[in-house]
C-alpha cells in the first residue's frame, strides 16, 4: 500500500512540476505562429502567465491584414486532462459589424482529455445566449442560438431552424 501511495504522490508532484514550469509563453508564441499560416494575426498589449494559465489583455485580431476584433482579456487555463479558453470584452471591428453580432460579453471553449476530437463553445452577448461544438475529427462547427434580439436579424440569413432554434453549422 506505502508503493502505491508512493507512486501517486509522486505522479501528483510530477503533474504540478509539469504545470509549473510550462514554457507557457512560447508555447503561445509557436501557436501565434501557426495561426498567422492561416491569415490570422494576434496583436496583444500584454502577456501574464500563471501557474495554471496565459493571459492575454487587449488584444488586437487580424485576419488576412484586417482587424477583425478586439478582446480585453483572453484567458488559457490548462490542467493537461482539461483545457479552457476564456474571452471577455469582444467587440467586433466596425468594418464588420453588418455580417457579425457586434459584441461577446463571455465566451468559453473548453476540451477535455477524454474526448479529444471535440470542443465546446458557450457565449452570451448582444446576440443572446449561445452554445456549440467543434467536430474536430469531422471539421465541423455547430451552434445552437438561445434567444433572438435585434442583433439576430444580421445573422438570420445564415442560420436554418432546428429543434431548439435557430442554429449555424459550417465546416472548415
Amino acid at each position: 500500500m506505502q508503493v502505491v501511495k508512493n507512486i501517486f504522490i509522486g505522479l501528483l508532484v510530477f503533474w504540478f512540476a509539469l504545470l509549473l514550469f510550462m514554457p507557457k509563453e512560447k508555447l503561445y508564441y509557436a501557436l501565434e505562429k501557426e495561426l498567422e499560416t492561416q491569415g490570422v494575426k494576434i496583436n496583444e498589449k500584454a502577456i501574464e502567465t500563471g501557474i495554471f494559465s496565459l493571459n492575454l489583455i487587449d488584444a488586437d485580431v487580424y485576419y488576412r491584414g484586417i482587424k477583425a476584433v478586439h478582446i480585453d482579456k483572453i484567458n488559457i487555463f490548462t490542467l493537461l486532462f482539461t483545457s479552457n479558453i476564456n474571452i471577455k470584452g469582444l467587440r467586433v471591428d466596425d468594418s464588420l459589424k453588418k455580417f457579425l453580432p457586434q459584441k461577446i460579453d463571455r465566451g468559453n471553449i473548453s476540451h477535455v482529455f477524454y474526448d479529444p476530437m471535440h470542443m465546446n463553445i458557450v457565449a452570451s452577448g448582444s446576440f443572446g445566449e449561445m452554445e456549440g461544438i467543434v467536430d474536430l475529427k469531422n471539421r465541423t462547427l455547430h451552434l445552437d442560438f438561445n434567444s433572438t434580439t435585434n442583433e439576430m436579424d444580421l445573422l438570420r440569413g445564415h442560420l436554418k431552424k432546428g429543434e431548439k432554434g435557430l442554429y449555424y453549422e459550417t465546416s472548415f
